[in-house]
């Protein structure tokens, strides 16, 4: 459930919030190991109420949301359904990794994606030190080549991220990497052209 188990870190606070409710309400929430715990339980006692609340602390109705969603998740087990198909999404995007764009593959945490998480950068010469010019726009074209196979991605620069649903099928998996594919390979052709618009200048 938690990338600090997937990565056997033990850490003393780990800040929860719109996973809670699956976003559908805003609410937030911090887990504290026993040891920092304690600590504020015995010096509460000796110096008074540690007071201390977030926006929507206590709120029914994003409680109530919050509850039944990790009752959902539980349920429809989605975290080994993640990890059976997150091999499928992951080894299908990592296999456009030799396009002539694509510079490195990965998610936030390693090289290559990760679960549903992913990534990839576009550069010249495939080098992470040879950028395409700004004003090529790669990113934004390669997003708008996506939306018009009908896929939604979020564009930052020259990095391309998806994140899809956690309720993803099989089928809509092959799905997303044919639509990606595609954008790609026109990708690919709008770097061809602005390369030869700038040999000519």
């Amino acid at each position: 459930m938690f990338g600090c188990d997937k990565y056997n870190i033990k850490p003393d606070l780990v800040s929860v919030a719109k996973a809670l409710s699956s976003a559908y309400m805003p609410i937030g929430a911090v887990t504290v190991s026993p040891e920092i715990s304690e600590v504020i339980y015995s010096q509460s006692n000796k110096l008074g109420t540690f007071s201390h609340g977030f926006t929507y602390t206590g709120h029914p109705v994003s409680c109530v949301v919050a509850i039944e969603t990790l009752k959902l998740y539980k349920e429809r087990n989605i975290v080994e359904k993640v990890k059976s198909i997150s091999p499928r999404f992951q080894d299908g995007l990592t296999s456009f990794s030799d396009s002539p764009t694509v510079g490195e593959v990965r998610s936030a945490f390693e090289i290559r994606g990760n679960g549903l998480i992913h990534g990839t950068e576009c550069t010249d010469k495939k080098s992470p030190n040879d950028p395409f010019p700004p004003e090529w726009g790669i990113g934004a074209y390669f997003g708008a080549q996506c939306e018009k196979q009908g896929l939604l991605i979020r564009v930052a620069g020259n990095n391309i991220m998806m994140s899809p649903p956690l309720t993803i099928t099989p089928p809509e998996v092959d799905e997303l990497i044919k639509k990606y594919g595609k954008a790609l390979k026109a990708t690919e052709e709008r770097v061809k052209e602005l390369k030869y618009q700038q040999k000519k200048q």
